[in-house]
């Protein structure tokens, strides 16, 4: 079963995402609260524990959630190969898939002490497609594929 480990918001560009109790999305807006919300195709960022536990085993940092200015983190769902377009329900919310990978931005600090960063490969932006509160341990469900 696919579902939520963390939910983390920043509320200041160019800070550290932290982990909090819930987030609430707003459609057309993304996360109250979070300074990356707004109506644009990057609402919502999402990444796999998995990638993450990748990037714990050979970093000298601790990588805790929301280091990669993650949004949502999850596990038992193959995030970096879902296509653009794809409809996941998290909890009582309904996301569109809008974005795989990102550019990293002046060599993040994850990438300087690491040498690499898995947030541009494999990291997803999404945008709110049904409004409503998200938190750890909620169930994700694909409920259609991309194109």
């Amino acid at each position: 079963m696919a579902k939520v480990t963390s939910v983390n918001i920043s509320e200041q560009k160019g800070t550290q995402k932290h982990p909090v109790p819930e987030i609430r999305l707003k459609l057309r807006h993304g996360i109250v609260g979070d300074a990356h919300a707004g109506d644009w195709h990057r609402q919502i960022s999402l990444l796999a524990e998995e990638s993450v536990d990748s990037m714990r085993a050979v970093s000298p940092i601790p990588l805790d959630e929301g280091v990669f200015a993650e949004n949502i983190n999850t596990v038992g769902v193959d995030l970096k190969h879902l296509p653009v377009g794809t409809r996941l329900r998290i909890g009582e919310t309904e996301v569109e898939v809008t974005q795989i990978g990102k550019e990293c931005h002046n060599d993040c600090a994850i990438k300087q002490a690491v040498g690499k960063c898995v947030m541009p490969t494999e990291g997803i932006f999404a945008v709110v497609v049904r409004e409503g509160s998200v938190r750890a341990g909620d169930e994700i469900e694909i409920l259609e594929a991309g194109a």
